[in-house]
């Protein structure tokens, strides 16, 4: 099925001026960043031809995609998109969920510092990881999520889940395309000084030549320590 504006149009029409579609990347990987893509989109009917989920397009066709995003740079469509990354060490001290956040928190205070206000947000999925925890009665709200509540500079809008939404939402799948293509540059470019453990081509998951070198020569500062890595 072909993505479409039709869950970002029911936001539109109850209220919202602008709509950001937000997905992430790099979740399950044992290197590298977690990154999240954010897409701020103002009523349109229109998005490049061809838009789908990241992982439904092949590398030469992901990276013509992102330049297809930038040419409606200026239109509804193209009124803001930003990536924001936590570091493995980030993801080590606070967790993924916590990471996710300040990745996606980051990406959305690029867009506002770029003068845009996102209104609502689709966000895929099935789980709110974006949205801070409230606080409890033994912690007020800045203790409930330290790595957030220190670089945070704006709110979160109000956020709907979308179930499978990077295959569903337009604006979803615009932030899965370039979140996937810019942490895929950043695991290409640490691949370098890093070539024993293949990031050129596993991006830090758990391929069987990446484990391999992990048990051989022990990880590397990029590798999350946190997680079960193969001694």
């Amino acid at each position: 099925m072909p993505v479409s504006l039709s869950h970002e149009a029911s936001l539109w029409d109850a209220g919202a001026t602008v709509v950001a579609g937000i997905d992430e990347v790099g979740r399950g990987a044992l290197a590298g960043p977690v990154s999240v893509g954010v897409c701020a989109v103002a009523r349109c009917d229109a998005w490049p031809e061809g838009l789908a989920d990241s992982k439904e397009l092949t590398l030469p066709k992901r990276l013509a995609m992102a330049d297809a995003l930038v040419a409606f740079a200026g239109t509804g469509f193209g009124l803001a998109r930003a990536v924001g990354h936590a570091r493995p060490a980030e993801i080590d001290e606070h967790g993924i969920i916590a990471a996710l956040r300040l990745a996606g928190m980051r990406a959305l205070s690029t867009i506002a510092d770029a003068g845009v206000t996102v209104d609502a947000v689709l966000l895929d999925g099935k789980h709110d990881w974006l949205t801070p925890p409230p606080a409890t009665l033994f912690e007020d709200s800045a203790q409930v999520d330290d790595a957030v509540s220190a670089s945070a500079t704006v709110l979160v809008p109000p956020v709907t889940m979308v179930i499978k939404g990077d295959g569903l939402c337009a604006s979803i799948a615009a932030g899965s395309v370039i979140a996937k293509v810019e942490r895929d540059a950043i695991m290409t470019a640490a691949h370098r000084d890093h070539p024993e453990y293949g990031w050129d081509s596993n991006k830090g998951y758990g391929a069987a030549s990446h484990l391999d070198a992990i048990r051989a020569l022990g990880p590397t500062p990029l590798h999350r320590r946190s997680w079960r890595l193969p001694s």
